[in-house]
């Protein structure tokens, strides 16, 4: 068994770095990023949420609509991170017959959403938000993109 303990993903998340939000933990198939600006994250005493906002251009890729309707029909639900352990990040400990792992500290690298997540608690949803279709007072657009997603 594995867990996490409060916050193993703080540093990580915090440095800033590049974490991208994935389709089945392929790298080619890209759904937000933190280095594109569609992608946050935070790390607290709860869980590690992130919030991801498709890019409207994002509509029309093959993937993105195949990841849109698996994820309303309820075929794809889970979220699953890639991440690191660093030396000395986690404690592994047995107990009776098995074998339990701690996870203090981890490098988190990117978030997949899949079929089935190996830790069922790590689950996402989606959201559409009404768009507010005043003009943002610049005259460059629109406050709010169509469609914003959220786990």
């Amino acid at each position: 068994m594995e867990v996490f303990e409060a916050r193993a993903f703080g540093a990580s998340v915090a440095d800033g770095a590049d974490v991208h939000l994935l389709v089945h933990h392929d790298m080619n198939k890209p759904l937000a990023s933190r280095g594109a600006g569609s992608l946050v994250l935070e790390d607290s005493d709860d869980a590690l949420t992130f919030e991801a906002t498709l890019a409207p251009e994002m509509r029309s890729v093959g993937y993105v609509q195949d990841f849109l309707g698996t994820l309303a029909s309820g075929l794809v639900g889970g979220i699953s991170p890639g991440f690191r352990v660093p030396q000395g990040g986690d404690v592994v400990r047995r107990s009776g017959g098995g074998v339990m792992r701690s996870v203090r500290t981890a490098t988190l690298i990117e978030i997949s959403a899949v079929t089935k997540p190996a830790y069922p608690s790590a689950q996402i949803e989606a959201r559409n938000w009404v768009p507010d279709l005043q003009p943002d007072g610049l005259g460059t657009g629109y406050q709010r993109t169509l469609s914003r997603w959220r786990a």
